[in-house]
């Protein structure tokens, strides 16, 4: 075809799609390319493998010198008690002092609780729990600290866009860190406990150091004429009218609580499966060997189609392994089912900090990133000592088993009363 005086007509523009419409091209290490962030991962890292050294250590000594169930459960209180008394207060300093600041200085609290300890057992054994218990009070009252500011930090490292896979990112190294730690920890106490503690210290100050080379960000504007006590109501409100949140944090809270067996592996390890110590530091890994297999399994994945519900199948398979574990005589199918409910459990951590983080506005995150600590520390620690209690009155096998079971009543409880969550597809 032409037009009037012999010029070819013009072909047609082909039509523009809508932007709606075209389908975003996955980049699995989009948080990655951002530098601070890089620099934030390693030094978490690095302070959770010290972390998780401690963790291992501390638990089997304490075991070592009272063989009584309830003082692992008391080692969780220890810790438990001062965090969730000081954590809100933390998530307030964090929206309104430098995150930066805050996560150096309560390090440096760590690293100083694990000098304590190095120091306590260079000159012989230690006969008493008492000073342990003191070295857990003292980290639950840094990592109050910590937690909230760390977690606010992230979201200040990488563009909104980027948090589903920062959360991948950050919840697959510290799985990682939660194998190499209490692995390390298990080999370390055949070196004695002043060399474990000393390495642990060592870690701490180490990972301290990259967060200098991550930038103070501004801080949202706050208003002034708010009190401490009205802004720490702000976050808890803002979680309470997000129901989704709530309930992804609800269904963490009492599945782990329930389901806090980590607490009695000195006790599987030393009594039920006899494999000593560098067996009990391998099951003490396992779980966090199948996040780091399920975390690098979502980095290369899209983000789910249905969130709502697989979140809450994997919080049940979760639930599922511990009662299988209760009933292994096997050490390898033991470890085998730990590490699967490492794996189940990661897609909980994954999907709950992703909703926190895409839900909660900016000047909000420290305080809403405290309830969430809230939440955590108490499912975790408080979890050790529920653990604790239950085995010391029904037994360690009888309180596993329970655990589980009541793991699986939360997920059809949750399902039952937060049918937004449920119905929850892909987070936006």
């Amino acid at each position: 075809m032409s037009d009037g005086d012999g010029a070819p007509e013009p072909e047609p523009a082909p039509p523009v799609p809508d932007a709606g419409s075209v389908p975003d091209r996955h980049d699995p290490f989009q948080a990655l390319r951002h530098r601070e962030f890089r620099s934030f991962l390693f030094g978490f890292q690095l302070l959770t493998i010290a972390t998780q050294v401690q963790t291992a250590v501390l638990g089997w000594q304490v075991y070592a010198l009272t063989g009584d169930p309830l003082s692992l459960g008391l080692v969780g209180l220890a810790e438990a008690v001062p965090f969730l008394a000081l954590t809100l207060y933390g998530g307030h300093l964090a929206d309104v002092r430098d995150r930066r600041r805050i996560c150096i200085l309560s390090q440096g609290m760590l690293t100083l609780t694990a000098v304590g300890l190095f120091a306590l057992n260079l000159h012989g054994p230690v006969h008493s729990t008492l000073p342990l218990y003191a070295a857990q009070v003292l980290g639950g009252i840094a990592r109050a600290f910590f937690r909230p500011a760390n977690q606010a930090l992230a979201a200040d490292l990488v563009p909104r866009e980027a948090y589903a896979n920062a959360s991948t990112w950050r919840s697959g190294l510290f799985h990682v860190a939660m194998v190499l730690g209490p692995a390390a920890g298990g080999l370390l106490i055949q070196t004695g406990y002043a060399v474990a503690y000393g390495v642990q210290a060592a870690l701490m100050l180490l990972g301290s150091l990259f967060f200098f080379a991550v930038k103070s960000r501004p801080l949202p504007e706050v208003r002034e004429a708010a009190g401490v006590a009205a802004r720490l109501k702000e976050g808890i409100v803002f979680v309470f009218k997000e129901k989704v949140v709530l309930g992804a944090l609800s269904l963490d809270l009492f599945a782990v609580l329930f389901g806090g067996a980590p607490a009695l592996l000195p006790i599987f390890a030393r009594d039920i499966l006899n494999v000593g110590e560098v067996g009990y530091g391998w099951l003490r890994a396992a779980p966090a060997l199948g996040s780091v297999v399920m975390s690098g399994t979502l980095a290369f994945l899209p983000p789910m189609q249905r969130a709502g519900r697989n979140l809450l199948v994997c919080v049940g398979l979760f639930g599922a392994c511990w009662i299988a574990f209760a009933l292994s005589r096997s050490y390898v199918l033991s470890l085998a089912l730990l590490a699967l409910s490492g794996a189940f459990d990661n897609v909980s951590v994954v999907l709950r900090s992703t909703l926190i983080q895409s839900f909660t506005p900016r000047e909000l995150m420290g305080r809403v990133s405290a309830v969430n600590s809230f939440f955590i520390g108490s499912s975790n620690e408080v979890g050790a000592f529920e653990s604790g209690v239950t085995a010391r009155l029904l037994g360690t096998v009888a309180s596993v088993f329970f655990g589980g079971v009541m793991t699986l009543v939360v997920v059809g409880m949750t399902a039952w009363r937060v049918p937004a969550l449920r119905r929850l597809r892909q987070i936006r």
